[in-house]
C-alpha cells in the first residue's frame, strides 16, 4: 500500500508567501504512484485546512477563499498519527504516515510544528524540536558552536527592550567592540527578513529599530567581507550524511536580503562554487560537524562566507526553501539526485 504524505505549508510567519512557493514545487514533484498526498495549508492568522483545489491557487495566495477546503486538526489520541477532518457537519479521521512541514520561520521552523507533531506521534521530514528551536535561534547556535571552535563573526546581543530604552547606548558599544559596517537581523528570522546592513550610527539605529518588530532577541554582527557559500545536506538511512557540491552566490545587491532572493532578478549562482579544492573541503567537513553538533536530522542548508584566509559560518536553516530557485534542491540536482528523488529520500527519513 502506498504511504498517505501530508505536505503542510503557510503558518504564521513573515514567510509564509516563500512556504507557497516551496510546496508548490513538492506536489508537483512528489511521487504519486509512492505516495497517496494531501495538503494541509495553515493561514496568516493560524486557521488550519485541508485543501483539495487546484495547486495554482496556492503560490496565487488564493488557496484559502477555496470552497474545497476543510478545518482540520492533528489528533494527538489513539496512537497518534492522524489529522480530524471536519467535512459536512462531520469529523473524519485523516491519517498519515509521514508530514512533510514545508514551511518556514517562526512557528514553522522553530521547533513548535515538530513539538505538536512529535506530541501526536506523526512522523516528519526534518529536524526534531530541540534541533530545529536552536538551529532557528541564531544565538543559541553560535554559543553551541563556539565549543567546537567553529569561525564565526564576532557579534554582540541585545533584547527589545534594550533597543527601546537606549539606541544610542547599544549604537556606542557597537562601534566601540565591532566598528561600521555591521549586519543587525532578528535572532530567530529566516530569508533575511528583518535584516540590515548598517553604516552608521543613524543607519544602525533605524536597522536595530527594523530588527525589533520581528523578534525580542537582536544580533549584530560584524561585517565579513568574502563569497557567500552554501551547502547542502542529506541524512541517509544510517545516520551519514551526503553533502552536496558547494554552491556560491553573487547577490548582485548590497547584500543577499528577501527582494534579491525572491522578487529581484539580480543574483548569480555558482554551481560548484568557485573555491579551491582544499576551501571546499574544509566547508564540507565544517558543514558535517554543525550537522552532528546541532543534531540535525533528514536535511539543513549550511551556509557560509569564503573570506580571504578562512571560512566563516553563517548559519543554518533546517527547513530551506523548495521553490523554483532555492539552492537546497539546485545544489543536490548537481549531485545528480533529481528533485523527486530528493523528496522520496525525505519522507523516508522521517522520524518522530
Amino acid at each position: 500500500m502506498k504511504k498517505h504524505v501530508i505536505c503542510i505549508f503557510g503558518g504564521k510567519s513573515t514567510e509564509y508567501k516563500v512556504s507557497l512557493r516551496s510546496v508548490e514545487c513538492v506536489l508537483k514533484n512528489i511521487d504519486r504512484e509512492k505516495y497517496d498526498v494531501s495538503a494541509v495549508g495553515i493561514t496568516e492568522d493560524g486557521k488550519w485546512y485541508l485543501y483539495e483545489d487546484e495547486l495554482d491557487l496556492i503560490p496565487a495566495d488564493e488557496w484559502h477563499k477555496s470552497e474545497k477546503i476543510h478545518p482540520v486538526t492533528l489528533d494527538p489520541t489513539n496512537g497518534g498519527g492522524a489529522f480530524l477532518v471536519s467535512r459536512n457537519g462531520a469529523t473524519e479521521t485523516l491519517h498519515a504516515d509521514a508530514v512533510f512541514p514545508v514551511a518556514h520561520g517562526k512557528y514553522c521552523e522553530d521547533g513548535t510544528l515538530q513539538g505538536m507533531l512529535s506530541l501526536a506521534g506523526i512522523p516528519y521530514v526534518g529536524c526534531g524540536c530541540a534541533s530545529s528551536a536552536i538551529c532557528m535561534d541564531k544565538t543559541l547556535t553560535k554559543v553551541i558552536l563556539s565549543n567546537y571552535d567553529v569561525p564565526q563573526a564576532n557579534a554582540l546581543v541585545f533584547t527589545s527592550r534594550e533597543i527601546e530604552s537606549d539606541t544610542n547606548e547599544i549604537a556606542a558599544r557597537v562601534e566601540e567592540t565591532l566598528g561600521y559596517p555591521v549586519f543587525v537581523k532578528p535572532s530567530s528570522s529566516g530569508s533575511s527578513v528583518g535584516a540590515s546592513k548598517a553604516t552608521d550610527r543613524e543607519s544602525l539605529v533605524s536597522a536595530l529599530e527594523n530588527a525589533a518588530k520581528y523578534d525580542k532577541k537582536i544580533l549584530v554582527e560584524e561585517f565579513i567581507k568574502g563569497r557567500e557559500v552554501e551547502i547542502a545536506a542529506l541524512e541517509n538511512e544510517d545516520g551519514t550524511v551526503t553533502l552536496s557540491p558547494c554552491g556560491e552566490i553573487n547577490p548582485g545587491a548590497e547584500f543577499y536580503d528577501y527582494e534579491t532572493k525572491y522578487e529581484a532578478d539580480t543574483a548569480e549562482y555558482f554551481i560548484p562554487a568557485r573555491i579551491l579544492g582544499v576551501t571546499d573541503m574544509r566547508i564540507r567537513d565544517t558543514a558535517e560537524l554543525i550537522f552532528h553538533v546541532l543534531g540535525c536530522r533528514g536535511l539543513s542548508r549550511i551556509d557560509f562566507f569564503k573570506g580571504i584566509e578562512q571560512i566563516i559560518f553563517n548559519e543554518i536553516n533546517t527547513l530551506p526553501g523548495f521553490t523554483s530557485i532555492s539552492m537546497y534542491p539546485k545544489l543536490f540536482e548537481k549531485h545528480g539526485i533529481g528533485v523527486t528523488e530528493l523528496i522520496t529520500r525525505l519522507i523516508e527519513s522521517a522520524g518522530v
